[in-house]
């Protein structure tokens, strides 16, 4: 039906008879020519109808936005000033000499070039129409590209494409899982797949060697920009290769990928350690695109009379660190008392604050409420220690260690906005040296990645001070956003065993989840490791977007449903019954 697509013609195509079918983007009628912007995939190509044609002339008269038409005509180049420069085929129009109306279009329910005006639940209900928007066909088009270029190069390595089940076991890895009643077997449920951790380790033990799989992984939890209760991942594991060897191979891939698909050079991939991200950023993937830094001040207010300071500071699990903010001095009380407010949501209960209007004025330089509960000898420090300069705010927390690095970290990447701080494109990063384990609410210790995680350390060690054990983990960060985590296995039955110990995982509650992965560890388990990259968070990141909704065709809004299906959906009764499964009714408010 079509010679060439509409946005790939251009000036090589002079003359040449086409045919092009497309969608009406734009209709505009110039004394008695006229215009109609033709759209594809592609692009869009202008197509010019005169009085002369005259049956498709009459046509065109009728034709409204998004009818989708076929046209016949030839190229010619554009009258001299009537170029756009800023189109693909801003220096061509096609000269209509046929148009067919293959289908015509009610007034949509948005605009395609006012989207933005446009409310998402709108844009999500009629997402085959907001898919049409040149900018999200660009996206998926570029979300195709990225698979095809990490396909060709995990081919061209040696990994195989390997799929693994959806309907599965429930297995705890940190979500709610979603469950599947199963028909055959009354009152027993597959769950869906959060990851294909286990089994991946399982074709690890089969000797298929290097793996990967762009695989959707299904998690019930609480959603946010980039959160979908159904995602996708870039998952790849290997045997017989140390973490250094996993993570320059992949290192490679990204770095290829940005070249082919971006033509950027990310070079080299500094490394950090957990700690340190944390200690210096307040963060386990923190944006090296911004030049501010948490520094720890425990020592110097252990003796101030503040005890909103020195509490903190004379306790083992608490922290308190001051963040330097260069031209900071200009914000107002308002916006100090907003991001107080910000601070609030990660529990901190105040945000205290210095501004230096004038260094060589000494204190009388400074302006701040709290001054007065610090000595001049403890400001003077403070000051040198963070190489203060007149224009600059110190902001302060202080209270346990998790509020303050979640509430500064946060604060210091909405300054770093605010003022315009941050510098640069790209950041990539390998963050290293994870913990094991960390405590939750009631103390007990949980992995920090997942239970397969092999630690740095003997099992010896691990039985006697899991809290300081290091995993040998790895995750690869880029401008604050995670892009991928994933770490050494365990392959030895007694290393396995002595995690699960630590975790408080009896040996019976071990077989019942992880009875599968156990007995395959204990039959000649090849060491091996592996790691798993978001693919949505990969686009979202390459295209600009702001929320993984975007690169994603038919996402789930924040509350897990379609707009598009209605889904989640009642089912029949007929249904219930043959899954044995009766519903409670709701109560309705009164």
């Amino acid at each position: 039906m079509r010679s060439h697509y509409c946005g790939d013609l251009n000036e090589s195509h002079v003359d040449l008879d086409i045919k092009l079918c497309g969608w009406v983007h734009r209709r505009r009628d110039h004394g008695g020519v006229i215009f109609l912007d033709v759209r594809d995939r592609e692009g869009i190509s202008q197509v010019v109808y005169d009085p002369d044609t005259v049956d498709s002339f009459a046509i065109a008269e009728g034709v409204r936005n998004e009818y989708v038409i076929q046209v016949k005509g030839r190229v010619r180049l554009r009258p001299e000033g009537t170029l756009n420069e800023e189109m693909p085929t801003g220096r061509i129009e096609v000269l209509g000499k046929e148009l067919i109306v293959l289908n015509a279009a009610e007034t949509p329910p948005m605009q395609l070039d006012e989207h933005a005006e446009v409310g998402e639940d709108v844009r999500l209900h009629y997402r085959y129409i907001d898919l049409r928007r040149p900018e999200m066909a660009a996206k998926l088009k570029f979300r195709s590209k990225v698979v095809s270029t990490i396909r060709n190069f995990l081919d061209s390595n040696g990994f195989l494409d390997i799929e693994t089940p959806l309907l599965t076991k429930a297995t705890p890895e940190g979500a709610r899982d979603y469950l599947v009643p199963s028909r055959t077997h009354p009152n027993r449920f597959f769950a869906l797949p959060q990851s294909p951790q286990l089994f991946k380790q399982i074709l690890m033990a089969s000797g298929m060697d290097r793996y990967y799989q762009i695989a959707k992984c299904f998690r019930d939890e609480d959603l946010r920009a980039d959160r979908q209760p159904e995602f996708t991942q870039i998952d790849i594991e290997t045997s017989f290769m140390e973490e250094e060897q996993i993570m320059e191979i992949m290192e490679e891939m990204i770095r290829h990928t940005f070249k082919s698909l971006l033509s950027v050079d990310l070079g080299e991939f500094p490394r950090i350690s957990h700690a340190d991200a944390m200690l210096r950023y307040g963060s386990d993937k923190p944006d090296l695109r911004i030049n501010l830094e948490l520094v720890d001040i425990a020592e110097l207010m252990k003796t101030v009379e503040f005890k909103v300071f020195s509490g903190p500071a004379n306790k083992k699990d608490s922290r308190v660190v001051a963040l330097r903010v260069p031209t900071g001095a200009s914000l107002s009380r308002k916006v100090i008392d907003d991001y107080t407010e910000f601070v609030g949501i990660y529990g901190a209960r105040g945000l205290a604050w210095i501004k230096v209007n004038d260094l060589a004025a000494g204190t009388e330089g400074l302006q701040s409420p709290i001054l007065k509960f610090m000595s001049e000898d403890v400001i003077q420090k403070l000051l040198i220690n963070l190489g203060a300069q007149t224009g600059d705010i110190i902001f302060f927390g202080a209270d346990k260690a998790k509020i303050v690095n979640e509430a500064l970290g946060a604060l210091r990447i909405k300054v770093a906005e605010d003022l315009d701080l941050i510098k640069g494109t790209w950041a990539p990063l390998w963050v290293v040296d994870f913990p094991m384990f960390e405590e939750d609410a009631d103390g007990n210790l949980t992995s920090l990645h997942h239970p397969f995680t092999s630690p740095a350390c003997e099992s010896e060690t691990l039985a006697s001070d899991p809290k300081s054990a290091l995993s040998r983990a790895y995750d690869m960060v880029l401008n604050g956003t995670e892009l991928g985590g994933g770490s050494i296995r365990i392959n030895q039955p007694s290393v396995q065993k002595a995690v699960f110990e630590a975790l408080g995982i009896e040996k019976e509650e071990a077989k019942e989840k992880f009875g599968f992965l156990l007995d395959a560890l204990s039959y000649g388990c090849p060491p091996h490791g592996g790691i798993a990259f978001g693919l949505d968070r990969l686009v979202m990141l390459m295209t600009g977007s702001s929320s993984i909704r975007e690169v994603i065709a038919f996402p789930k809004t924040q509350s897990a449903s379609c707009p598009l299906t209605d889904a989640p959906g009642a089912v029949s009764p007929t249904q219930l019954r043959e899954l044995n499964i009766r519903l409670r009714e709701l109560k309705t408010p009164s």
